[in-house]
């Protein structure tokens, strides 16, 4: 199974969840090869339950994922951190739910929460704890406590970042995944469709829930894919994207 631990069903945070366009990036993420994502939109993204509500009025929830037609679309959010730096919540949408009303006081930067309670209430819930673009420089990780990124289950290689630094953000990912002795796993961090494929993860099974998914992750039962073609297709997407915000602007 081909998956995608990090992505974005909007363009951006002040947009509205756009479910005809979101069915559309998913034709494009199987056509480029993916077979399942983990949909992790920021949580003070415009209107977060709505891209659920969304979800739930149109497709059928199977074990812990959106199933469209066949394709497997696992609930996830990505949340800030009041040290700087961004986790990855993957879960059953019940405990994507509720992790995003705990942080219904959080959503403005001078009151993000603090990494310490945000584990202590993950720490209740069924959940895949992913440490996003560890190295990158506006958000990184390595600068937190040791205890506390131990307390994460895998460090995101980030197809963004390894077009933005080079190949060589994937030794350093890896040296502090080693490090801290946690694996690493593959997100392409993509708000728009060119940009699906240009990383992902290859598990030796197909796994249905969030607790199959963490136990393929932690046995090391699966392989990073980097595509031949991630400069372009990371780039591509940048282009389009800025494109189409600037449309928007001239049109206000």
């Amino acid at each position: 199974m081909n998956i995608d631990l990090h992505t974005h069903g909007k363009l951006a945070k002040k947009t509205d969840f756009d479910p005809i366009r979101f069915r559309e990036m998913i034709e494009y993420a199987r056509l480029s090869g993916l077979d399942a994502i983990a949909l992790t939109e920021h949580f003070n993204t415009r209107n977060f339950n709505d891209l659920y509500d969304q979800l739930d009025a149109r497709y059928d929830y199977v074990h812990d994922y959106y199933d469209i037609e066949g394709f497997k679309v696992f609930p996830g959010i990505e949340i800030d951190v009041q040290e700087i730096g961004h986790l990855l919540m993957i879960g059953p949408r019940q405990a994507i739910r509720a992790l995003r009303a705990r942080l219904t006081a959080h959503v403005e930067e001078h009151t993000f929460i603090g990494i310490r309670d945000l584990l202590d209430y993950c720490d209740t819930l069924p959940l895949l704890r992913i440490g996003a673009h560890p190295h990158r420089e506006s958000t990184p990780l390595h600068h937190l406590p040791a205890e506390e990124l131990r307390r994460l289950d895998c460090f995101d290689l980030n197809g963004k970042d390894l077009h933005k630094y080079g190949l060589g953000m994937q030794e350093r990912v890896a040296v502090l995944a080693s490090e801290i002795g946690l694996p690493v796993v593959a997100g392409s961090d993509t708000h728009h469709p060119l940009q699906y494929g240009c990383v992902m993860n290859r598990l030796h099974q197909s796994c249905n829930t969030v607790a199959e998914l963490k136990a393929c992750l932690l046995n090391g039962q699966y392989d990073i894919i980097i595509s031949p073609q991630l400069h372009e297709k990371v780039q591509a997407a940048a282009l389009v994207k800025d494109m189409i915000k600037q449309q928007w602007k001239i049109a206000q």
